[in-house]
């Protein structure tokens, strides 16, 4: 055996973390993390072993304990350490009263709270998070049929729009920790959207199996660990390409948000533009400068009494420019939002109908970067680096079939089109043709997740 096998390997900065929720403390089943980019894992407090988080950090993987709000929650941070764990994970309703005081210091602290007291500003950790999110895919009625969206597509549950907000608002890492829902038994392509669905808003999903699969899973049962393999072949593929994560979104439009205009939540406004495949910009209101409007044509703010006076200076800077402005109507008001609340009640949807409207008439048929067909169970993100040396065209497909015939109509000029997905071991030449708007290309077939790389 060569000398570097028997060296323990190191592991990776939190912000290089690919997270899992893992049910066993057995060290033998570290030889499951071994075939996927799983890095760090997240243990029930029955599960902390110093043997295990030993055997993990020997294998390079990161040890988190799980701490709920609790009177005990001093006493379980100590016990993290004293069990030699990386760090603890404090996932709940925290406030400044059931945080640990005085951790030990060799821990590092993941936070997996409320949406809406996610903290973006926080220099204190590399991580931010949330443990609550909806479990995408598409939603059926009782009878089998699906529900339909504000723009009379099939209803896709995700939350894209708010990691799209969450990625703009901070510069640290975000994880989105829904897990399944009580009993359910899924395919494996479910899981596959969940990891699509935070990654293509340059997010990371902790990896949540329902009870069915984990059992099978460690029980190493064959088409239990080859689904395994599938979910961590779709972990390699955005690990592969982790460069995406860090691109900013790139169209024409903006949208400016806060979280007091929805933006923690799914199902808002940002959700209801998705849904017609428009490429879209969040702005942060608090980060609204003439810069963040360069290149855009049209921008929505929906609550424009919210800005300062610099930030509705910026706005006006932008008409003179030709920029198109939508605002909500006067004396409009986002709903008021519960503290626990991720998405919109029915009443707030049809509150939010008439800026959809007025929103979709301004979009129209308009291409403001993308515009995507035959894709009626597919989301898109438009992303690219700050050199904007090449756009990447994330692609989410929602069913638990692959999408076929795919057409993407782009604004502007590309000189090459590259398909990539986990099922491929080269990217495949897509061929582009003139259209009006400026190039066209076609897909002829994809699964759960691709991203098609262009450079102008």
């Amino acid at each position: 055996m060569p000398f570097l096998a028997f060296l323990a390997l190191a592991i990776a900065p939190s912000s290089d973390w690919v997270p899992a929720r893992w049910a066993s403390n057995d060290p033998k089943s570290l030889e499951l993390v071994r075939e996927t980019p799983v890095n760090c894992l997240l243990l029930e407090a029955s599960l902390w072993s110093r043997e295990f988080s030993e055997a993990a950090a020997k294998a390079g993987v990161a040890t988190l304990g799980v701490i709920p709000p609790s009177p005990d929650v001093n006493g379980l941070s100590q016990k993290a350490g004293l069990a030699g764990l990386t760090g603890i994970v404090l996932e709940g309703d925290f406030d400044a009263k059931t945080l640990p005081r005085d951790p030990p210091p060799s821990l590092t602290i993941v936070p997996l709270g409320l949406r809406s007291k996610i903290r973006f500003d926080s220099p204190a950790s590399s991580v931010v998070g949330t443990y609550q999110g909806l479990w995408p895919g598409i939603h059926p009625e009782d009878k089998g049929t699906t529900h339909a969206a504000a723009s009379g597509s099939v209803w896709i549950d995700t939350n894209a729009g708010f990691l799209r907000f969450a990625h703009a608002a901070t510069g640290a890492t975000m994880w989105i920790g829904n897990t399944p829902p009580p009993g359910s038994i899924y395919p494996v392509e479910r899981y596959l959207q969940a990891i699509g669905d935070a990654a293509m808003n340059g997010a990371r999903w902790v990896v949540a199996l329902d009870d069915d699969l984990t059992k099978r899973v460690f029980a190493r049962d064959g088409r239990a660990v080859q689904a395994w393999r599938r979910i961590g072949r779709e972990l390699a593929f955005y690990e592969a390409h982790k460069e995406w994560r860090s691109y900013q979104a790139f169209g024409k439009l903006a949208l400016i948000e806060s979280p007091q205009t929805g933006a923690l939540l799914s199902g808002g406004v940002l959700d209801m533009i998705a849904t017609k495949h428009t490429p879209v910009r969040p702005v942060p209101s608090d980060k609204v400068t003439v810069e963040k409007f360069e290149g855009a044509q049209m921008a929505v703010d929906v609550d424009p009494e919210s800005l300062t006076a610099g930030q509705r200076d910026a706005l006006k800077s932008f008409t003179r420019r030709g920029g198109t402005l939508l605002t909500g109507p006067p004396g409009w008001k986002f709903p008021s939002l519960q503290l626990d609340q991720i998405t919109l009640s029915k009443d707030d949807t049809e509150k939010l109908d008439s800026i959809w409207k007025e929103l979709n008439s301004m979009t129209g048929r308009r291409n403001l970067g993308a515009r995507l067909f035959n894709v009626s169970t597919l989301l898109s993100n438009m992303v690219a680096p700050a050199d904007g040396k090449q756009v990447v065209l994330h692609l989410v497909n929602y069913a638990d079939y692959p999408v076929e015939s795919l057409t993407v109509h782009l604004l502007g000029k590309y000189r090459t089109a590259l398909l990539y997905s986990p099922e491929l071991k080269q990217p495949l030449v897509l061929e582009l043709y003139p259209t009006d708007e400026g190039v066209g290309l076609d897909v002829d077939k994809m699964g759960v997740n691709a991203a098609i790389v262009l450079t102008p």
